[in-house]
């Protein structure tokens, strides 16, 4: 027999060897994710991420995780059906710091509200704070029985329903018009903008269960590179230490800011490179 032909031979290994088990765990970090300063609980979990290997940066990984947490986990209480969506803006050490990206209501909470012999009323608007987030907000409510009302049927006709989603519309705008995205989610804690509509449509028709139901974040200012101190300011942490630099950018023009140190820094050919802006800053003489 030729010995080219035996495939065993010239392997030089044994038909279906173990290969070496290598732990993922190993190569992966964990950072802990802290909420926005508006929730009273900021250590809200943790995230794990490869490690920095080679081109590929750890941070980049985590940026842009969006995590959804009840409410009732972000302020130590018992209202457990609104949940929040929190998007990773910036990396800071091992920490992950997040901003507001949505809202919704859990699923057995929207099933438990729909009922018989009720109107449900729906409207949705789209809504810019006056720091450049446009929201889309949507709202529901369920009519109810009069006082003293014999008929066990509650429905609105159809010019009271135009009526009242109207009035739903005219108030989540004003509310979110004039308020940055910091006091629209202290509004949305407690659902207050859901009590003033309840509130503003009882001449119409009396009204329950009116909830803002979800929030959806449709587009977002550009993340700066000193928004990052801002960030770590409203967290709680001490702000870092920032240095003088002069910043030559793509087009070559020259300019002076303040670099705040926490953004990734990659040095290659002796330049400092900012991912966050895509500039070469050099230190000012």
């Amino acid at each position: 027999m030729a010995v080219g032909k035996n495939k065993r031979l010239t392997k030089g290994g044994k038909k279906g060897a173990k290969k070496k088990v290598v732990d993922p765990f190993s190569k992966k970090d964990w950072y802990d994710v802290k909420a926005p300063a508006m929730f009273n609980i900021r250590n809200i979990g943790k995230t794990l991420v490869t490690r920095t290997q080679g081109t590929k940066i750890a941070s980049d990984g985590l940026k842009g995780r969006v995590f959804e947490v009840s409410l009732a986990d972000l302020q130590n209480d018992e209202v457990a059906f609104r949940k929040f969506k929190l998007i990773t803006e910036d990396v800071q050490g091992k920490n992950c710091l997040t901003n507001f990206h949505g809202m919704d209501l859990t699923r057995d909470k929207m099933c438990s509200m729909v009922k018989k012999w009720q109107t449900m009323i729906e409207a949705h608007v789209d809504v810019k704070t006056t720091d450049g987030y446009l929201l889309r907000l949507f709202c529901v409510g369920f009519t109810k029985k009069r006082n003293n009302q014999i008929r066990k049927t509650s429905y609105a006709q159809h010019q009271q329903v135009r009526q009242i989603r109207k009035k739903m519309m005219e108030i989540m705008t004003r509310e979110v018009q004039t308020n940055d995205l910091k006091e629209v989610v202290n509004k949305l804690i407690p659902d207050s903008i859901g009590k003033d509509i309840e509130k503003a449509c009882q001449s119409i028709y009396p009204l329950h269960d009116v909830y803002v139901r979800k929030v959806k974040m449709l587009k977002k200012p550009k993340f700066e590179c000193c928004d990052s101190s801002t960030l770590a300011t409203e967290h709680g942490q001490e702000k870092l230490t920032c240095m003088g630099v002069k910043y030559i950018s793509v087009s070559g023009e020259v300019s002076c800011h303040s670099l705040v140190l926490s953004p990734l820094l990659c040095y290659r050919l002796s330049k400092c490179y900012c991912y966050c802006c895509t500039k070469f800053p050099v230190p000012l003489e």
